[in-house]
């Protein structure tokens, strides 16, 4: 259990095969070893051991615990409620146990159900962080977010940042003539989507603020008026200066942010100058000028979801002959722009961005951009660019609410695409082409 503790799996994989082979009929060392391939991205192997324990023992409750969690990760919801329904009944004081249920009811939509499950949690242990920090995603997506930001605060991921700073974390404090420090945390669209919470901090008339970010952001914050220092987190930082430090998103529970006082006067970014002109003549003259991105990050956890399998599923776009698309692709799926599928026109730029600069110089020059939900997103928002954004069925982020077309994060400039069925992209991009048509029709575009 040691290397448990410290997140050590394959040291514990060793110790827990060990036990297996010497015990084959102890059902504890099979669920251990189960639950250990599994989070080693062995999925396959795993079950086959969490299954084996439950032959051992059907009543073996970390079993049915974490092949409860492990069948909700896979998708295969009917036999997981029954194994996470298992898992309460054989440990219905588990805080665990309900949170695992709830995650498994939020991810099938079933949320009133999901909401009392983690709600079951927390009254078994105040200290349970996970299902209070799951509760928080349900809550915001619903936009009830003064419950929400509260329990997003159960949050854990900024704790080995927090343990260096030398100055204490704010918690809603005058800042008139403090100095305060917005660290970074969670990925670009989060820092891009929140750093506009820097102008509301600058209504208190601190005497700085400054960034943390992430390197390909410094050249972009750095740009924009209210922010004194801007620093990227792989370079040397002062240890000292500052009399508060704060996570960003934490600012909006400080700030008690609701949905009718989001922070939202687009933009609030603007590209820098020198490199719009970089930029000016590498794109298509013509217009309208339309940029794509279809991929994010793979490593996010729902990447498989949000992303599209390949360019060839916006190939129906490029029938619209009158649009210049243009590629701002960076990463994962470049590799694709330079051969579009069909008759899709694509300028391929993005293997050429060397920061977000660089991207916010090229969103700037166009007249619309279609994304999946990435961090290009965020930043044509940002930006005041119109944006329509691709998104999946499954796991919406809770940021873009429920059922809804439009966002206040981003008011007249964001435009939602759902899918409508698990993994099936082909009805969103029928209806993409559709408005696309219309937006022709309707917009006075330059050309």
């Amino acid at each position: 259990m040691r290397f448990l503790s410290c997140n050590d799996f394959l040291s514990a994989e060793r110790c827990f095969r060990d036990v297996a082979e010497q015990a084959p009929e102890l059902a504890d060392a099979a669920a251990n070893l189960g639950y250990v391939l599994d989070r080693l991205g062995r999925t396959e192997e795993g079950e086959t051991h969490l299954r084996r324990a439950l032959a051992l023992d059907p009543n073996c409750p970390e079993a049915a615990l974490n092949l409860g969690a492990l069948l909700t990760a896979s998708k295969r919801f009917v036999e997981a409620e029954r194994m996470c329904l298992k898992a309460v009944t054989l440990r219905p004081m588990s805080p665990q146990a309900w949170s695992n249920l709830g995650v498994l009811y939020a991810e099938v939509k079933r949320e009133a159900e999901a909401e009392q499950s983690y709600r079951t949690a927390m009254s078994l242990s105040e200290k349970h962080q996970a299902s209070r920090f799951n509760l928080s995603y349900l809550l915001l997506r619903q936009g009830r977010y003064e419950e929400g930001w509260q329990c997003l605060e159960a949050r854990g991921w900024y704790a080995a940042f927090a343990e260096r700073m030398p100055c204490p974390r704010w918690l809603g404090e005058p800042l008139s003539g403090k100095s305060i420090l917005i660290a970074y945390e969670a990925g670009h669209g989060d820092m891009i989507q929140f750093i506009r919470y820097a102008s509301v901090l600058r209504e208190q008339q601190p005497r700085a603020i400054e960034v943390i970010c992430h390197p390909a952001l410094k050249t972009l914050f750095a740009a924009q008026e209210g922010l004194d220092r801007v620093f990227a987190f792989d370079e040397s930082i002062p240890n000292s200066g500052w009399d508060y430090w704060t996570p960003p998103l934490s600012i909006p529970y400080h700030c008690r942010t609701r949905l009718d006082t989001i922070p939202a006067r687009i933009p609030y970014l603007r590209a820098p100058a020198d490199r719009v002109e970089v930029w000016r003549t590498r794109l298509p003259p013509e217009r309208p000028r339309v940029g794509l991105v279809w991929k994010g990050n793979p490593a996010f956890e729902n990447d498989a979801d949000r992303s599209l399998p390949s360019l060839d599923i916006l190939a129906p776009l490029g029938d619209i002959a009158s649009i210049h698309f243009v590629s701002l692709q960076k990463g994962a799926g470049e590799d694709e722009s330079g051969h579009p599928p069909g008759n899709l026109r694509l300028a391929n730029v993005g293997p050429h961005f060397e920061s977000f600069a660089d991207s916010a110089a090229v969103v700037s020059q166009l007249d619309l951009v279609i994304s999946v939900d990435t961090a290009i997103a965020h930043l044509a928002g940002a930006l005041g660019v119109p944006c329509w954004i691709l998104l999946p069925y499954y796991k919406t982020d809770w940021r873009w609410l429920t059922d809804r077309e439009d966002s206040p994060w981003y008011p007249g400039v964001v435009r939602l695409f759902r899918q409508t069925r698990m993994s099936e992209w082909g009805d969103v991009v029928e209806r993409l082409r559709r408005a696309l048509e219309a937006w022709l029709k309707a917009e006075a575009l330059p050309r």
